[in-house]
């Protein structure tokens, strides 16, 4: 069960570290970041359901912090096109 949570937290970190490191230029970099949270939204769906139990909460809280995330910067998308 560690070694899943901190596989996890390795994917997850390694995932945000991606798409924060890249100098956002425009409304562009901001969806390719977007759509690598998307990526890790669905990697935790599959993690947490390919090991049947909820890794004491994190796992959901992980989830619902990666979708807040994911609203952020879909709005930020959005934002960033009427900008233009």
């Amino acid at each position: 069960m560690k070694a899943i949570k901190q596989i996890v937290i390795v994917a997850m970190t390694l995932t945000a570290g991606v798409a924060i490191a890249a100098k956002v230029v425009d409304w562009r970099d901001l969806d390719k970041t977007h759509k690598h949270v998307q990526e890790a939204i669905h990697e935790m769906e599959r993690a947490r359901a390919a090991n049947h139990y909820d890794m004491d909460g994190h796992g959901a809280k992980a989830e619902e912090l990666l979708r807040q995330a994911e609203r952020e910067l879909a709005l930020a998308v959005e934002s960033a096109k009427a900008a233009h």
